[in-house]
């Protein structure tokens, strides 16, 4: 490791260190004084349509990215039917969420897909796409918000409205460059660590990109169905996108506090802290734990299908 990533790796380290410090202090301080018979009541005052309409729009969203895989099937040309490849995709995206990347996106991934016959490097090509589908719809869709000036930051903050515009044009031009690249590169092939990256097409791309942007917008959907109706649904989605990127960085799995911290201190001037609260617990039950349990019984049941193909080939052999 030479002398400048040695720098980066220790910087990198001690910014994450500095996050999981920062975040239970910030969130402490914010919820110091809550009532939390607010938060009960908001939470029993959800009705039963609410309710269906988020866990209808968290389907929706599961859906949707677990079609990133199909993406990645079209893009490698491996020949596993869509009857495999969603519900793989699903248990992965569902892990990733609740119990990190590595967990989720990376190790069941490999294990998952290898034991369904296909190689390493084609599993290397379908997460490295997925990833991409994934951030190209991010950085689209925090730019443009970002660049529109959303969400308003309360005074005091460091970086500024015209901070946070900066951004949002640094991440539309990334994406943007993307597209260009697809259309455009005369190279199309890379060597990263062994594994060999190809630009996909433009179409592709930009279905990518405009997956990636659905998806994410579907999520802040969910947050915005268990509010009351008194901030508009960009600057939700907006809200989600600085939480989102804060999770990342902090490396805590499922934004553990990250999110609840972002989502109080941006919007309580619109909100109790009660009412804030229960509808992030709600997201958090209906978006990550139900999904959880749901994709840990298909898991079960992916793992004994492979192990049953497993002993007929060696049957047969």
């Amino acid at each position: 490791m030479n002398t400048r990533t040695g720098r980066w790796h220790r910087a990198r380290q001690l910014l994450t260190l500095g996050f999981f410090i920062l975040v239970p202090v910030l969130l402490y301080t914010l919820l110091k004084n809550l009532d939390w018979q607010e938060v009960r009541h908001a939470l029993t005052s959800y009705r039963w349509q609410t309710l269906a309409l988020a866990g209808l729009v968290s389907a929706c969203s599961f859906a949707l990215f677990s079609s990133f895989d199909l993406i990645g099937r079209r893009y490698t040309g491996h020949h596993l039917p869509a009857r495999q490849v969603l519900p793989l995709a699903f248990v992965c995206y569902a892990f990733n969420l609740n119990l990190s990347a590595w967990v989720g996106a990376i190790a069941l991934r490999y294990r998952l897909y290898t034991r369904l016959g296909l190689s390493v490097a084609t599993v290397t090509r379908i997460l490295s796409l997925g990833l991409l589908t994934n951030w190209t719809g991010y950085f689209f869709l925090a730019g443009t918000l970002f660049l529109c000036g959303l969400p308003r930051l309360p005074a005091g903050f460091e970086i500024g409205s015209n901070g946070l515009r900066l951004v949002g044009l640094l991440l539309l031009l990334t994406a943007l460059g993307y597209l260009l690249a697809c259309r455009f590169a005369r190279r199309r092939t890379w060597q990263l660590r062994g594994h060999e990256i190809t630009l996909p097409g433009l179409p592709m791309a930009a279905l990518q990109l405009l997956m990636g942007a659905c998806n994410w917008a579907l999520m802040a959907l969910v947050v915005y169905s268990l509010l009351p109706d008194k901030v508009a649904y960009p600057t939700i989605l907006a809200v989600l996108m600085i939480s989102s990127i804060a999770g990342v960085i902090t490396h805590i799995p499922a934004g553990l506090g990250v999110l609840e911290t972002v989502f109080l201190t941006l919007l309580q001037a619109h909100y109790g802290k009660g009412t804030l609260l229960a509808a992030l617990i709600g997201y958090r039950v209906v978006y990550f734990l139900l999904p959880l349990l749901l994709a840990g019984l298909v898991y079960l049941l992916l793992e004994r299908l492979a192990s049953q193909r497993s002993g007929t080939a060696t049957n047969n052999s």
